[in-house]
């Protein structure tokens, strides 16, 4: 019995098209490698790059303190207003890991990381955010592939193409392209300029 090649590779192309359709009905954003982020549930708001470069981001966290609660670890930071650098906002995280990076000059820096959700356009996505005194650089935060993958392509010759526009309960909803894109940091680079 000889089966027609024809209908079968039509039906394997139009399963595989649906699997397809069904992973890109997550729209993309284009945005400029500069955009003004906000952190959630706080409601700050700040400069941050957009570095593809980076795969865990990193924000500016001043006077960290690490403490025990409820038999885990957390650590206190605060956040400076960017509108005025003598107000500043005191946040408190859940440690879920610290990670050592390797710095320019051959030195390493270890640091805190817990999880963020960032509104970046209309995208919500909590993810893993490295704890360090950034103020030295440009901006306060960077951002990095596990916040960007899938759903924000950058365009390197903008900027401010997206005003932080995330519906009101975002903070409580679930990204599910998440779980996918949160990795370590780099192990090798510490790309933050």
């Amino acid at each position: 019995m000889r089966f027609p090649f024809f209908p079968i590779a039509l039906l394997l192309g139009v399963a595989l098209a649906g699997s397809i359709t069904a992973e890109e009905d997550h729209v993309r954003t284009i945005h400029g490698w500069v955009e003004r982020i906000e952190i959630l549930p706080e409601g700050i708001s700040l400069k941050a790059k957009l570095d593809t470069g980076a795969t865990t981001s990193s924000l500016n966290a001043l006077n960290r303190e690490r403490f025990e609660r409820n038999g885990e670890r957390w650590i206190a930071f605060d956040i400076i207003d960017p509108e005025d650098a003598d107000n500043s906002v005191r946040l408190e995280r859940p440690i879920t890991r610290n990670v050592r990076i390797l710095q320019h000059d051959g030195g390493f820096q270890r640091r805190p990381v817990v999880s963020i959700g960032l509104c970046i356009g209309p995208h919500y996505r909590e993810e893993e955010v490295s704890l360090v005194d950034r103020t030295h650089l440009n901006y306060q935060a960077l951002v990095g592939r596990n916040h960007l993958g899938g759903i924000i392509l950058v365009d390197s010759a903008e900027t401010f193409l997206h005003s932080p526009g995330c519906p009101p309960d975002a903070d409580s909803a679930v990204d599910p392209d998440t779980e996918a894109h949160g990795g370590p940091a780099d192990p090798g680079s510490d790309p933050e300029a």
